[in-house]
């Protein structure tokens, strides 16, 4: 059979394969990302029909994933929010990035794996999934609740955390000198401090080039423009996701809610695309004898994520329901922290950092939202006697 033909095959079984796992996700109530991730894992090495054609084809459609992930993410905010909220926020931030760098790092390091390995398992149990905590808050109604801010001020808080990091992590896994690292880490940072004053300073300027009354030609333009700053932005040592990120910051307002709209099934795709790529690259056999492990780092990283949400609704004087919700909100785990694992993995960093991470994100995927649901009488209980 000819090779593109068993392309479009296969490709076409897991897009398919992949829609019907995300309706019984939506039947069930809980995310679809873990089920993605299993879809991976059976069609990957070691799984039960491995792929043989288009798994180059799927890794391509992954990168274009993680893009559009954090592309979308960044338009839910602009420049001044996110200033504002950098410095309202700073110390429930660092109180965040201590509390939940921590346990990965220290299991890293208990297990012997070195510390490049403890640096990409610090980023794994650090961040929270943004589009599955926004979910949880859209479905739950709590979008309009005064602990939200605080919320998504941590989100955006971690999510600029991480253009610091990943240079950082990419230059230990590469294995550059001190000096080339330092070099690599100035023009990350360098990079984005210009990419945000952009932002801050001809963010119209960039919306009118931007601008269209006509769909195809806006989404032609935000995509090539967030594919062209992601391309220079990896180029430059800096992640192509943040990149995409701060183009996303530099638009706002109805141009910002209309790329939104044109984007999101287009996100979607791509995303499922990408957890799937994952789950390729994770053989079943080694995520059976991690599995306690990974039940277990989750486990500290409910708690460790439930005491930042009390500590930073606390600060922000909401009471303790609210308080109570903005922890749960911050649980779950899913696209940056597989996008963390996917680069270790890539590097070699560890052979049992890939499995650990995926049983880790199964966990947290699909139990944060499902102990929102759970604990919403109690919360909401703890607010009528409050």
């Amino acid at each position: 059979m000819h090779e593109t033909a068993i392309l479009f095959l296969e490709f076409g079984a897991v897009l398919l394969g992949l829609g019907v796992l995300g309706a019984l996700a939506l039947r069930v109530g809980i995310s679809p990302i873990p089920l993605y991730l299993i879809a991976g894992v059976a069609f990957g090495t070691g799984g039960v029909l491995p792929l043989a054609t288009s798994e180059e084809f799927i890794s391509v459609g992954a990168e274009l994933g993680v893009v559009l992930l954090l592309l979308t993410l960044g338009l839910e905010y602009n420049a001044d929010e996110l200033m504002t909220s950098l410095t309202g926020n700073a110390r429930a931030g660092i109180v965040d990035l201590v509390l939940n760098a921590a346990p990965g790092a220290i299991c890293a390091l208990l297990l012997g794996w070195g510390p490049v390995a403890a640096v990409a398992m610090a980023g794994v149990t650090y961040a929270t999934s943004s589009g599955i905590t926004a979910k949880v808050l859209s479905d739950l109604g709590w979008i309009g609740n005064r602990e939200t801010p605080t919320v998504l001020s941590l989100l955006v808080f971690e999510d600029l955390t991480m253009a610091i990091y990943l240079p950082v992590l990419t230059t230990m896994l590469a294995g550059l000198s001190l000096l080339n690292g330092a070099i690599a880490v100035g023009i990350a940072l360098i990079t984005v401090s210009v990419v945000l004053i952009v932002a801050l300073k001809f963010g119209r300027l960039i919306e009118a080039f931007v601008s269209s009354p006509n769909s195809e030609v806006l989404l032609l333009k935000v995509v090539g423009l967030a594919l062209l700053v992601a391309g220079l932005a990896q180029q430059l040592q800096v992640s192509a996701a943040v990149g995409a990120f701060l183009v996303g910051i530099a638009l706002s307002g109805e141009l910002a809610e209309d790329a939104q709209a044109l984007l999101a099934p287009l996100r979607d795709l791509f995303a499922a695309v990408f957890f799937v790529f994952f789950g390729l690259q994770t053989d079943p056999a080694k995520i059976l004898p991690v599995a306690g492990l990974a039940a277990l780092l989750a486990l500290v990283s409910m708690v460790t994520k439930l005491l930042t949400g009390i500590y930073a609704a606390r600060r922000a004087g909401i009471g303790k329901a609210g308080q109570a919700r903005a922890g749960i909100a911050l649980i779950p785990r899913g696209e940056f922290n597989i996008v963390i694992a996917g680069l270790a993995v890539g590097a070699g960093a560890h052979p049992d950092l890939g499995a650990l991470a995926a049983a880790y994100v199964l966990i947290l995927a699909a139990f944060g939202p499902l102990a929102a649901k759970l604990v919403q009488p109690f919360i909401t209980a703890i607010a009528k006697r409050a």
